[in-house]
Protein backbone atom coordinates (compact mmCIF):
# COMPACT_ATOMS: atom_id res chain seq x y z
CA UNK A 1 0.00 0.00 0.00
CA UNK A 2 1.29 3.16 -0.51
CA UNK A 3 1.96 6.11 1.46
CA UNK A 4 -0.84 8.13 -0.24
CA UNK A 5 -3.00 5.58 0.57
CA UNK A 6 -2.89 5.29 4.35
CA UNK A 7 -5.39 6.21 6.63
CA UNK A 8 -5.11 8.21 9.64
CA UNK A 9 -7.58 10.46 12.44
CA UNK A 10 -8.20 11.36 15.79
CA UNK A 11 -11.23 9.70 17.53
CA UNK A 12 -13.27 10.78 20.82
CA UNK A 13 -14.98 8.53 22.95
CA UNK A 14 -17.57 10.58 24.87
CA UNK A 15 -20.59 9.44 27.11
CA UNK A 16 -21.74 9.85 30.58
CA UNK A 17 -19.80 7.83 33.55
CA UNK A 18 -19.68 3.98 33.44
CA UNK A 19 -20.82 3.40 30.05
CA UNK A 20 -17.81 1.09 28.88
CA UNK A 21 -15.92 3.38 27.66
CA UNK A 22 -12.34 2.53 28.62
CA UNK A 23 -13.44 -1.33 28.45
CA UNK A 24 -14.10 -0.43 24.70
CA UNK A 25 -10.51 0.48 24.30
CA UNK A 26 -8.73 -1.62 26.24
CA UNK A 27 -10.94 -4.36 24.39
CA UNK A 28 -9.63 -3.00 20.66
CA UNK A 29 -5.96 -1.98 21.72
CA UNK A 30 -5.92 -5.46 23.35
CA UNK A 31 -4.18 -4.28 26.04
CA UNK A 32 -5.19 -2.40 29.77
CA UNK A 33 -3.84 0.93 28.91
CA UNK A 34 -7.70 2.23 30.80
CA UNK A 35 -8.44 1.12 34.15
CA UNK A 36 -12.20 0.01 34.64
CA UNK A 37 -14.12 -0.23 37.23
CA UNK A 38 -18.20 -0.39 37.89
CA UNK A 39 -17.84 2.48 40.18
CA UNK A 40 -18.20 5.78 37.73
CA UNK A 41 -16.27 8.78 37.04
CA UNK A 42 -13.08 5.86 36.93
CA UNK A 43 -11.57 8.10 33.83
CA UNK A 44 -10.12 11.25 34.61
CA UNK A 45 -7.43 12.05 32.19
CA UNK A 46 -8.07 11.33 28.15
CA UNK A 47 -6.16 8.47 27.62
CA UNK A 48 -4.68 7.99 23.98
CA UNK A 49 -5.47 4.34 22.64
CA UNK A 50 -3.48 3.63 19.25
CA UNK A 51 -4.23 1.31 16.74
CA UNK A 52 -2.43 0.33 13.81
CA UNK A 53 -2.76 -1.96 10.92
CA UNK A 54 -1.02 -1.45 7.37
CA UNK A 55 -4.47 0.46 6.12
CA UNK A 56 -4.01 3.05 8.88
CA UNK A 57 -3.93 4.10 12.24
CA UNK A 58 -6.64 5.15 14.36
CA UNK A 59 -6.33 7.38 17.73
CA UNK A 60 -9.05 6.78 20.29
CA UNK A 61 -9.53 9.44 23.30
CA UNK A 62 -11.20 7.74 26.19
CA UNK A 63 -12.56 10.70 27.80
CA UNK A 64 -14.06 11.25 31.31
CA UNK A 65 -17.50 10.74 31.70
CA UNK A 66 -19.41 13.79 31.44
CA UNK A 67 -20.98 14.67 34.71
CA UNK A 68 -22.34 17.42 37.14
CA UNK A 69 -19.19 18.17 38.65
CA UNK A 70 -18.86 18.92 42.62
CA UNK A 71 -15.46 19.56 43.07
CA UNK A 72 -12.38 21.09 41.27
CA UNK A 73 -11.63 17.93 40.06
CA UNK A 74 -15.34 17.44 38.61
CA UNK A 75 -14.66 20.45 36.59
CA UNK A 76 -11.74 19.20 35.30
CA UNK A 77 -13.01 16.10 34.15
CA UNK A 78 -15.89 17.71 32.39
CA UNK A 79 -13.61 20.22 30.70
CA UNK A 80 -10.71 16.97 29.24
CA UNK A 81 -13.92 15.34 27.97
CA UNK A 82 -15.52 18.51 25.98
CA UNK A 83 -12.05 19.31 25.05
CA UNK A 84 -11.40 15.69 23.16
CA UNK A 85 -14.88 16.93 20.69
CA UNK A 86 -12.20 19.85 19.16
CA UNK A 87 -9.25 17.75 18.62
CA UNK A 88 -10.76 14.69 17.40
CA UNK A 89 -11.86 13.72 13.27
CA UNK A 90 -14.91 11.82 14.74
CA UNK A 91 -16.96 11.24 18.31
CA UNK A 92 -18.40 8.00 19.36
CA UNK A 93 -21.18 8.90 21.47
CA UNK A 94 -21.42 5.31 23.88
CA UNK A 95 -24.88 4.85 25.59
CA UNK A 96 -25.91 2.07 27.39
CA UNK A 97 -28.38 -0.57 25.96
CA UNK A 98 -29.58 -1.84 29.27
CA UNK A 99 -30.63 1.47 30.47
CA UNK A 100 -33.19 4.27 29.17
CA UNK A 101 -31.82 7.85 27.60
CA UNK A 102 -31.77 10.23 30.29
CA UNK A 103 -30.53 13.50 31.28
CA UNK A 104 -27.40 12.93 30.94
CA UNK A 105 -27.34 11.49 27.36
CA UNK A 106 -29.56 14.54 26.44
CA UNK A 107 -26.94 17.07 27.60
CA UNK A 108 -23.94 15.45 25.81
CA UNK A 109 -25.92 15.41 22.53
CA UNK A 110 -26.75 18.81 22.41
CA UNK A 111 -23.57 19.43 23.22
CA UNK A 112 -22.40 17.15 20.36
CA UNK A 113 -25.30 19.01 17.54
CA UNK A 114 -23.02 22.26 17.98
CA UNK A 115 -20.16 19.73 16.53
CA UNK A 116 -19.35 20.07 12.54
CA UNK A 117 -17.61 16.52 13.64
CA UNK A 118 -19.02 13.34 12.12
CA UNK A 119 -21.09 11.40 15.45
CA UNK A 120 -21.56 7.63 15.73
CA UNK A 121 -23.65 6.31 18.34
CA UNK A 122 -22.48 3.22 20.09
CA UNK A 123 -25.13 1.30 22.35
CA UNK A 124 -22.96 -0.90 24.25
CA UNK A 125 -24.22 -3.86 26.51
CA UNK A 126 -26.39 -5.37 23.73
CA UNK A 127 -25.64 -8.50 25.68
CA UNK A 128 -27.41 -7.52 28.12
CA UNK A 129 -30.78 -7.27 26.35
CA UNK A 130 -32.72 -8.82 23.89
CA UNK A 131 -33.20 -7.67 20.27
CA UNK A 132 -36.50 -6.14 20.48
CA UNK A 133 -35.05 -3.95 22.96
CA UNK A 134 -31.76 -2.75 20.86
CA UNK A 135 -34.00 -1.58 18.25
CA UNK A 136 -35.98 0.47 20.28
CA UNK A 137 -33.05 2.41 21.64
CA UNK A 138 -31.73 2.74 18.11
CA UNK A 139 -35.42 4.68 17.00
CA UNK A 140 -35.62 6.44 20.08
CA UNK A 141 -31.98 8.12 19.91
CA UNK A 142 -32.36 8.38 15.86
CA UNK A 143 -35.31 11.00 16.77
CA UNK A 144 -32.75 13.05 19.06
CA UNK A 145 -30.32 13.67 16.53
CA UNK A 146 -29.12 12.32 12.56
CA UNK A 147 -25.77 9.98 13.49
CA UNK A 148 -23.60 9.48 10.93
CA UNK A 149 -24.00 5.51 11.71
CA UNK A 150 -25.28 3.30 14.79
CA UNK A 151 -23.73 0.27 16.17
CA UNK A 152 -24.99 -2.29 18.63
CA UNK A 153 -21.58 -3.56 20.41
CA UNK A 154 -20.42 -5.43 23.39
CA UNK A 155 -17.22 -4.07 24.20
CA UNK A 156 -17.00 -6.57 27.30
CA UNK A 157 -17.63 -9.93 24.73
CA UNK A 158 -16.57 -8.03 21.74
CA UNK A 159 -19.68 -8.60 19.88
CA UNK A 160 -20.06 -5.98 16.60
CA UNK A 161 -16.05 -4.30 17.68
CA UNK A 162 -14.09 -5.51 14.94
CA UNK A 163 -17.16 -4.62 12.24
CA UNK A 164 -16.73 -0.99 14.10
CA UNK A 165 -13.10 -0.76 13.96
CA UNK A 166 -13.07 -1.89 9.92
CA UNK A 167 -16.26 0.54 9.35
CA UNK A 168 -14.19 3.16 11.15
CA UNK A 169 -11.19 2.92 9.04
CA UNK A 170 -13.12 2.71 5.83
CA UNK A 171 -14.37 5.92 6.63
CA UNK A 172 -10.86 7.59 7.77
CA UNK A 173 -9.29 10.38 5.80
CA UNK A 174 -5.85 9.75 4.05
CA UNK A 175 -3.30 10.78 6.66
CA UNK A 176 -0.16 10.52 8.41
CA UNK A 177 1.28 7.58 10.59
CA UNK A 178 1.51 9.57 14.09
CA UNK A 179 2.75 6.87 16.22
CA UNK A 180 4.86 3.62 15.78
CA UNK A 181 2.89 0.70 14.53
CA UNK A 182 3.89 -0.72 17.49
CA UNK A 183 3.14 1.88 20.27
CA UNK A 184 -0.08 1.50 21.90
CA UNK A 185 -0.41 4.79 24.12
CA UNK A 186 1.11 8.34 24.03
CA UNK A 187 0.76 7.69 27.98
CA UNK A 188 3.98 7.26 29.37
CA UNK A 189 4.67 4.44 31.63
CA UNK A 190 4.87 6.32 34.87
CA UNK A 191 1.08 7.15 33.69
CA UNK A 192 -0.15 3.98 33.38
CA UNK A 193 1.53 2.21 36.45
CA UNK A 194 -0.35 5.37 38.72
CA UNK A 195 -3.63 4.33 36.93
CA UNK A 196 -3.06 0.24 37.27
CA UNK A 197 -2.37 1.26 41.54
CA UNK A 198 -5.44 3.61 41.54
CA UNK A 199 -7.72 1.15 39.51
CA UNK A 200 -7.02 -1.70 43.02
CA UNK A 201 -7.71 0.76 45.14
CA UNK A 202 -10.94 1.06 43.29
CA UNK A 203 -11.83 -2.87 43.06
CA UNK A 204 -10.72 -3.45 46.81
CA UNK A 205 -11.88 -0.34 48.32
CA UNK A 206 -15.61 0.70 49.66
CA UNK A 207 -17.70 3.79 48.24
CA UNK A 208 -16.42 6.22 50.75
CA UNK A 209 -12.98 6.06 49.54
CA UNK A 210 -12.13 5.84 45.29
CA UNK A 211 -12.91 9.24 44.66
CA UNK A 212 -10.89 10.51 47.22
CA UNK A 213 -7.97 8.68 45.74
CA UNK A 214 -4.62 9.63 43.62
CA UNK A 215 -1.90 7.88 42.62
CA UNK A 216 1.69 9.66 42.13
CA UNK A 217 4.52 7.53 40.99
CA UNK A 218 7.55 8.65 43.37
CA UNK A 219 10.44 6.63 41.93
CA UNK A 220 11.68 4.26 38.55
CA UNK A 221 14.96 2.36 39.12
CA UNK A 222 16.82 0.09 38.11
CA UNK A 223 18.66 -0.72 41.34
CA UNK A 224 19.43 -4.79 40.27
CA UNK A 225 19.63 -6.80 36.60
CA UNK A 226 16.49 -8.43 38.01
CA UNK A 227 13.88 -6.18 38.84
CA UNK A 228 12.22 -2.71 38.23
CA UNK A 229 11.93 -1.03 41.69
CA UNK A 230 8.72 1.23 42.23
CA UNK A 231 7.73 3.43 44.74
CA UNK A 232 4.22 5.15 45.17
CA UNK A 233 2.29 7.13 47.09
CA UNK A 234 -1.27 6.85 47.39
CA UNK A 235 -3.36 10.11 48.20
CA UNK A 236 -6.81 10.45 50.13
CA UNK A 237 -8.46 12.90 51.94
CA UNK A 238 -8.92 11.30 55.58
CA UNK A 239 -7.16 9.77 58.10
CA UNK A 240 -10.04 6.72 57.85
CA UNK A 241 -9.54 6.39 54.10
CA UNK A 242 -5.81 5.85 54.86
CA UNK A 243 -6.96 3.03 57.30
CA UNK A 244 -8.87 1.59 55.10
CA UNK A 245 -6.54 1.32 52.75
CA UNK A 246 -3.93 -0.43 55.19
CA UNK A 247 -6.22 -2.83 56.38
CA UNK A 248 -5.94 -4.68 59.70
CA UNK A 249 -2.20 -5.55 59.88
CA UNK A 250 -1.69 -4.02 56.43
CA UNK A 251 -3.50 -6.95 54.43
CA UNK A 252 -5.63 -3.91 52.12
CA UNK A 253 -2.38 -2.64 51.07
CA UNK A 254 -0.59 -5.63 50.43
CA UNK A 255 -3.23 -7.17 48.48
CA UNK A 256 -3.08 -3.78 46.70
CA UNK A 257 0.18 -4.11 45.87
CA UNK A 258 -0.11 -7.85 44.99
CA UNK A 259 -2.59 -7.28 42.37
CA UNK A 260 -0.98 -3.98 40.49
CA UNK A 261 2.35 -5.62 40.52
CA UNK A 262 1.19 -8.43 38.26
CA UNK A 263 -0.62 -5.77 35.78
CA UNK A 264 2.21 -3.68 35.73
CA UNK A 265 4.26 -6.24 35.10
CA UNK A 266 2.41 -7.79 32.38
CA UNK A 267 2.35 -3.67 30.81
CA UNK A 268 6.53 -3.49 30.64
CA UNK A 269 7.36 -7.15 30.31
CA UNK A 270 10.07 -6.93 33.51
CA UNK A 271 9.87 -8.08 37.00
CA UNK A 272 8.77 -5.82 39.59
CA UNK A 273 9.74 -4.15 43.25
CA UNK A 274 6.83 -2.31 44.17
CA UNK A 275 6.26 0.00 47.45
CA UNK A 276 3.44 1.75 48.18
CA UNK A 277 2.73 4.42 51.04
CA UNK A 278 -0.47 5.91 52.10
CA UNK A 279 -0.52 9.88 52.51
CA UNK A 280 -3.65 11.98 53.50
CA UNK A 281 -4.13 15.62 52.34
CA UNK A 282 -6.83 17.46 53.08
CA UNK A 283 -9.75 18.28 50.16
CA UNK A 284 -6.78 17.61 47.66
CA UNK A 285 -9.49 17.55 44.93
CA UNK A 286 -10.59 21.33 45.05
CA UNK A 287 -6.41 22.40 45.58
CA UNK A 288 -4.95 23.53 42.37
CA UNK A 289 -1.75 22.70 43.65
CA UNK A 290 -2.11 19.63 44.21
CA UNK A 291 -4.35 18.75 41.08
CA UNK A 292 -1.16 19.88 39.08
CA UNK A 293 1.22 17.66 41.28
CA UNK A 294 -1.17 14.36 41.01
CA UNK A 295 -1.37 14.91 37.47
CA UNK A 296 -4.70 16.53 36.45
CA UNK A 297 -3.36 19.42 34.24
CA UNK A 298 -5.55 21.40 31.95
CA UNK A 299 -4.49 21.52 28.31
CA UNK A 300 -4.12 25.10 27.57
CA UNK A 301 -6.83 25.15 24.87
CA UNK A 302 -9.68 24.03 27.12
Amino acid sequence: MSEQEFKSGFIALVGRPNVGKSTLLNKMIGEKIAIMSPKAQTTRNKIQGIYTTNEGQMVFMDTPGIHKPHNSLGDYMVKTAMSALRESDMVWLLVNADQERGVGDDFIINRLKESNTPVYLIINKVDLIDRAEVLNQIADYNAQMDFAEIFPISALTGEGVAELLQFTMDHMATGPQYYPEDQLTDHPERFIMSELIREKVLELTRQEVPHSVAVVIDKIAREDEQKLHVQATIVVERPSQKNIIIGKRGAMIKEIGIRARKDIERLLGDKIFLETWVKVEDRWRDKPQALQSYGYKEDSDI
